[in-house]
């Protein structure tokens, strides 16, 4: 796909999130915000090579632009194949995942584990780079283990930066490979907003993008007096309305705000078209269960959905009818 790509503003991004943040999830996410960059669940380079299903990891919606690609691996050749799949799937930029810590990632050499080895990272996005005329980017964390928190970050930044990329989204948590789950790496060593703070300070020719624990668009607009970008994950999924202001805060946008039931209503439309295209009801409704979140009846709508659309024969209509408890 040749078309030409306006420059990627990263003031407000969502976070990649598997089994979460689907080309459903992204669609409904683009109802809300016109503006925010979207990225995909991590994909394995092994899952583009071996695997072959190009649709199943890469398609996505027109509308879902400004979207990167998030990939997994530590081999440059295959990651600069896959970031050439990007390119021509039409993707505005390619990720590279050194922040997940899970223990399938750390046995495929993919993620957080990576953070150990920058000479290996710097090749990876260099092959990359020369792969594809996209904008190339990394996602990881403050450190890993026993790293010296910002001292070893700078040493792995650095080394990045000498490959020319620019864009660093940093998760400011560390990340224990060992003894924590994923989920406990997401919550229990400390943010340190700081460092990343001081990242910026002293490299302010990188752009630099803070993850972790933000809540709310006050919590993202504090941050943005520190770095360049913003990036929200568990808090846009469980309430995407979160979502509603970002294009007027974040990006100056005056359009008018969405409401809930319009947005809902063009969600329904959307799972319609992509129900007569084999995609599965209940792998669409999962991500609307949190957009009434706070609303009288929204306890009623979550269950309705969850009680009733794993039902065999289950349509459409569940997901209408539902809409009846949000007064």
């Amino acid at each position: 796909m040749d078309v030409a790509r306006a420059p990627v503003n990263r003031r407000f991004t969502l976070a990649p999130m598997m089994d979460w943040s689907d080309r459903h999830c992204r669609y409904l996410w683009r109802l809300i915000s016109k503006h925010s960059v979207v990225y995909s669940e991590m994909v394995t380079t092994a899952a583009l090579i071996q695997g072959g299903k190009h649709e199943r990891h890469l398609g996505f919606s027109e509308v879902e632009h400004p979207i990167a690609l998030q990939l997994g691996g530590s081999a440059p050749e295959d990651l600069g194949h896959c970031a050439k799949l990007a390119e021509d799937w039409g993707y505005d930029e390619v990720n590279l995942n050194c922040g997940c810590p899970s223990d399938r990632v750390q046995e495929g050499k993919i993620g957080a584990i990576l953070m150990a080895e920058p000479e290996l990272v710097a090749d990876c996005i260099k092959a990359m780079q020369d792969a594809c005329s996209i904008d190339v980017t990394i996602k990881h964390r403050i450190g890993i283990d026993d790293m010296e928190d910002y001292a070893d970050m700078c040493r792995f930044v650095e080394a990045i930066a000498a490959t020319g990329c620019k864009t660093f989204i940093v998760h400011a948590r560390k990340a224990w490979l060992q003894g924590l789950s994923p989920k406990e790496n997401r919550e229990v060593p400390p943010l340190r907003y700081p460092l990343v703070h001081k990242l910026k300070q002293e490299y302010p020719e990188l752009e630099i993008i803070i993850n972790g624990g933000l809540k709310n668009l006050d919590d993202c607009e504090e941050q943005l007096r520190e770095v360049d970008g913003v990036m929200v994950g568990r808090e846009a999924y469980s309430n995407p309305y979160l979502l509603a202001e970002v294009d007027k805060r974040i990006y100056q946008d005056e359009r008018p705000i969405p409401d809930r039931m319009t947005i809902y209503k063009q969600y329904l439309d959307y799972c319609g078209e992509q129900l007569l295209g084999g995609h599965k009801l209940n792998f669409m409704s999962r991500h609307v269960l949190g957009l009434f979140q706070g609303q009288p009846g929204a306890r009623q709508f979550r269950r309705h959905i969850s009680e009733n659309i794993h039902k065999t024969g289950a349509g459409i209509e569940v997901m209408e009818d539902a809409a009846a408890f949000i007064r």
